[in-house]
């Protein structure tokens, strides 16, 4: 069998599957970080197993809401300037948020934030931060 008739008989099925694969792709991203923030809205935690940073900028998630106990604000987190790689899952971030006012406060780095959700837009007047689960004020 010679490289033409390969390529006849395959390259119909090839060009449509490199075609079909990057929205494939983006859609399971997109399902895959859904299916996390209703986790995370709606049972209030288990963070793992979560998307990796590269799959929530893939679904156009930008932004990672994040709650500090300490002094109960929400903040988001930028995630396209994040330094780890973005191969790094999301809730091994978690270790790293520091609250800022917090740790001004007391004089160390006040570390008791809490993973709510993935966002595509910052916290503003026209996007409130987020509720934990239906009912709460």
């Amino acid at each position: 069998m010679g490289t033409k008739s390969r390529e006849s008989i395959y390259g119909a099925s090839v060009k449509a599957a490199a075609e079909q694969a990057p929205e494939a792709r983006e859609k399971a991203d997109l399902l895959s970080c859904e299916v996390w923030n209703a986790r995370m809205l709606g049972f209030q935690g288990h963070a793992q197993p979560s998307p990796t940073l590269g799959d929530a900028l893939n679904a156009g998630y930008g932004y990672l809401e994040v709650r500090c106990l300490g002094c109960d604000i929400n903040q988001t987190i930028t995630l396209d300037i994040v330094r780890p790689p973005k191969a790094t899952q999301i809730h091994e971030l978690e270790r790293y948020m520091r609250c800022k006012d917090c740790s001004q406060v007391r004089g160390y780095p006040y570390k008791r934030s809490q993973l709510v959700a993935l966002r595509p837009t910052k916290i503003s007047a026209g996007s409130p931060p987020s509720t934990w689960w239906p009912g709460e004020r």
